[in-house]
């Protein structure tokens, strides 16, 4: 069993690689950012409680991540290793995460960073819209659809995330850079940092990764 933390600015690739990770290696991916949403649209108590402070850019308060992680990890989720994916943001999420395996005999085997500029980051987000039905993504203007505004799949209408605006995402960098990035610091001062750059394809960028990871 091995459990990996990614790291990266919003739209550094985290999730894509670490679902092509998950498929490769066959443990779970787990996305607290899609745990959130999921709740939102489910309206439970946790999702509405988060729903506030991610359409305005800003972090979900520990609290209400822990819950998530432990009800996670109570249920089974994490008993075959796990790919952090969002998690932890901050030295405290980081802290808590450690204290929260420890306790079950697990910890981080490797922290990778996915390095990608802030104006790299503002031309993927300002163009990635999304289907409502099947959640599909698409990117402008690499990864378009076939018809302007409308999903491949199912002909629904496509829209974009009020966190990916421009405005919304350069307030998310700027906390990132603020308070996110300190904790490059924590896992190098564990040893068990790696930092690839995000900015090439994403299959050199995979390859990278599994270097990393074997």
């Amino acid at each position: 069993m091995r459990n990996f933390v990614f790291l990266g600015p919003p739209g550094s690739g985290k999730g894509t690689q670490a679902t092509r990770l998950s498929q490769k290696v066959g443990i779970r991916h787990l996305s607290t950012g899609d745990l959130l949403r999921n709740a939102v649209q489910e309206q439970t108590a946790l999702g509405m409680q988060a729903k506030e402070y991610m359409e305005k850019g800003d972090l979900v308060p520990d609290q209400l991540l822990l819950g998530l992680l432990e009800e996670s990890m109570n249920n089974g989720a994490m008993s075959k290793g796990t790919i952090l994916d969002g998690f932890p943001r901050t030295v405290p999420q980081a802290e808590s995460l450690r204290d929260m395996l420890n306790k079950n005999n697990m910890k981080v085997d490797a922290a990778v960073l996915l390095e990608v500029s802030d104006e790299e980051v503002i031309k993927r987000l300002s163009g990635r819209w999304f289907c409502t039905t099947c959640q599909r993504t698409y990117n402008y203007p690499m990864h378009a659809p076939k018809k302007e505004g409308i999903c491949d799949d199912d002909g629904h209408e496509l829209q974009r995330r009020r966190d990916d605006e421009e405005e919304v995402v350069r307030k998310r960098l700027h906390i990132y850079r603020e308070r996110t990035a300190p904790i490059v610091d924590f896992y190098r001062a564990e040893s068990i940092l790696t930092t690839i750059c995000g900015e090439q394809s994403p299959d050199k960028v995979f390859s990278d990764l599994l270097e990393v990871i074997q």
